[in-house]
């Protein structure tokens, strides 16, 4: 059984050959998603939902094995924002908004995800309210490949909204879009990757 493996066969989504910025077109993709607020270092409810959309992820993916469908998980990513801009763009974490997904393949189905959540429930209890199965209708976006610490983004982060979107008749229109394809647990901070996209709008 051939084992698909999205970083590839999306890989202008999932593995930009540069770090320079780039306008992509993300068509719409199905996710197990999760929200959640706080500061993601000390928040007790980060860990627990990294914990349930993983669980979840996997479940659905050995029932895809078990119909003759196998793929690699892939990386996990985050929506973040905040009620007041200022909490946000000043890094003030503790009022930070965020969504946490996993993207699953089309084929997998409502009942199939409320499998995965059956069989995670087994583990981790009761079942968040926000948890849920949900297609992301992106559209038009600018990322760019950041190597390096979460922390020092926030300059490219800046010189994105500030020359790259306006220069190019662009204006954001939806959440802040991290991926990350590192592991942070086995990877040093400088040498992290993370893939920084946000939603635009051509303004003509």
């Amino acid at each position: 059984m051939d084992k698909i493996d999205f970083k590839k066969t999306l890989k202008t989504l999932y593995a930009p050959r540069s770090k320079d910025f780039e306008i992509v077109e993300v068509p719409p993709l199905q996710f197990v998603m999760i929200d959640g607020q706080g500061d993601p270092n000390t928040s007790a409810l980060y860990p627990r939902s990294l914990g349930w959309i993983y669980a979840v992820s996997y479940a659905i993916k050995f029932g895809c094995k078990a119909a003759g469908l196998d793929y690699v998980v892939p990386p996990l990513e985050g929506l973040w924002w905040a009620d007041d801009l200022d909490d946000f763009v000043s890094g003030r974490r503790d009022q930070w908004r965020w969504t946490l997904m996993l993207m699953v393949p089309d084929i997998v189905t409502e009942p199939m995800f409320l499998a995965g959540v059956a069989k995670a429930k087994d583990k981790l209890g009761p079942v968040p309210d926000s948890l849920r199965l949900e297609r992301y209708a992106e559209g038009l976006a600018v990322q760019f490949l950041h190597v390096g610490s979460y922390a020092d983004e926030a300059p490219t982060i800046a010189r994105m909204h500030t020359s790259f979107i306006p220069e190019h008749g662009l204006i954001e229109t939806g959440k802040h879009h991290e991926i990350y394809l590192s592991d942070p647990r086995r990877v040093v901070p400088a040498r992290l990757k993370t893939i920084v996209r946000q939603p635009v709008r051509r303004t003509v």
